[in-house]
């Protein structure tokens, strides 16, 4: 936390803040279109998309880890407390998603605007960075981290935070910078291939692409998530989503525009 006389900001809120503006601006940058009245369409957009995004997230985060608010010990009015951390990501692309889709159709009622697709492959890049950006909230917060390890990249963890059985361990994965690299690295992608791909491709490479780094980083997390067949979650939900994206990826290749 960073106090400021009687001002208290979390850098975890800081993070997210930050990563959203990135997101905007990025991609306001990239999409590049204004209506008549002179109105930055993603400016617009992000009215109604940002908090949709930040509800869905935690929306599919408290749905993911019940026992945290609900179970034993657990307050459920803790689940209303964003900025100690927990926005499930994709909760908040799909509801995100959503709110930019029924906004941006509103506003092309008043403006002829391209399709959504390519609008949504504008914002890839940028909701990426932010993903990266807002990732590093969790190093601030002492959450998600993996397995114990013992290397020069590892990450100290105070015993505060350490899950139960791993107390005598000092330093471990820092998965949260796994995620940031590889966010980084497939916004970077996306934007040297952008010219090269077809409208909707860029986000769903974004998705596809996404899904695989996270299918191995929860198999490296040790905090507590609920399991199906022995595999977290998350597992599961990146194989389906990333799936679908990839076969969409392959549909709109033989697409015309």
């Amino acid at each position: 936390m960073l106090e400021i006389g009687p001002l208290t900001i979390h850098y975890y809120a800081l993070c997210i803040i930050t990563g959203i503006a990135v997101a905007i601006w990025l991609g306001n940058k990239r999409f590049n279109f204004k209506t008549a009245q002179g109105q930055a369409v993603v400016s617009e957009v992000a009215f109604v998309a940002v908090p949709s995004g930040i509800i869905g997230g935690r929306i599919y985060h408290v749905i993911s880890s019940p026992n945290a608010y609900f179970g034993k010990g657990g307050e459920p009015v803790d689940a209303l407390k964003i900025w100690e951390g927990g926005l499930g990501i994709w909760g908040a692309i799909s509801i995100g998603l959503f709110g930019a889709y029924l906004r941006y159709k509103s506003l092309g009622k008043k403006v002829e605007l391209p399709s959504f697709a390519v609008f949504a492959d504008a914002l890839a890049p940028g909701i990426l960075f932010a993903q990266a950006i807002g990732r590093f909230g969790n190093w601030f917060n002492g959450e998600l981290f993996g397995r114990p390890l013992d290397t020069w990249w590892a990450v100290e963890i105070p015993s505060r935070y350490r899950p139960s059985g791993y107390s005598q361990f000092e330093s471990f994965h820092p998965t949260f910078l796994y995620e940031a690299i590889w966010c980084t690295v497939i916004a970077i992608l996306i934007i040297v291939l952008g010219d090269k791909l077809k409208a909707g491709q860029s986000f769903a490479l974004y998705v596809a692409a996404y899904c695989v780094g996270r299918f191995f980083i929860e198999l490296i997390r040790i905090d507590t998530a609920n399991t199906i067949a022995g595999l977290r979650v998350n597992v599961w939900v990146s194989v389906l989503v990333g799936a679908g994206a990839a076969l969409y990826f392959a549909r709109a290749s033989k697409m015309n525009h």
